[in-house]
């Protein structure tokens, strides 16, 4: 069964509970961008996601944000706001166990480029990531497609209608 994306998934990861920095990327139009991935031996085992992975070495949520998405997306030119939620979630990926904090940092690009270009991948994310889309809010509320976090719709809404919280929103855990 799937339980999340494999986006920004080290291929050395062996356990524990890992940083990760996710990116809520909006264009001009408020579109967002999501990945899609599925288990690396099953493509119809899917969902969709947004870009992001696990903190290297000594660096900041923010630098693991703009680094993830500038590999995933090749996308460099964004303007990095605020974190909107917080997550904590576990799941099986790829015959293994992720735990994850996870932390989703509003970003904007002035234009949507017309194709991503995910220029550094790992041996793993190459395996489970089949592309990418922009997303209208509409489209998000009426897909039928597995995304995660899962009730992303219903936060892009929110976030479109209100702007960004006074702080970080706690997102329910998802445990799979």
């Amino acid at each position: 069964m799937p339980a999340e994306a494999a986006g920004g998934y080290e291929d050395s990861y062996r356990g524990g509970l890992r940083k990760v920095a996710r990116v809520v990327l909006l264009d001009p139009e408020d579109r967002i961008l999501l990945l899609h991935g599925h288990e690396p031996d099953d493509p119809a085992d899917d969902w969709w996601f947004t870009p992001g992975g696990g903190l290297e070495g000594d660096e900041s949520r923010e630098e693991a944000a703009l680094r993830e998405l500038a590999e995933e997306t090749g996308i460099t030119d964004v303007e990095l706001g605020p974190v909107l939620w917080r997550r904590m979630c576990s799941f099986p990926f790829a015959g293994r166990r992720w735990d994850q904090d996870e932390w989703y940092y509003l970003a904007r690009t002035a234009d949507a480029p017309r194709g991503v270009q995910a220029t550094g991948l790992t041996e793993l994310e190459r395996r489970s990531v089949a592309g990418a889309r922009w997303w209208t809010c509409r489209e998000l509320a009426r897909a039928h497609e597995t995304v995660y976090p899962t009730r992303l719709a219903e936060l892009l809404r929110r976030l479109l209608d209100e702007g960004p919280p006074a702080g970080p929103v706690t997102l329910d855990p998802e445990i799979v």
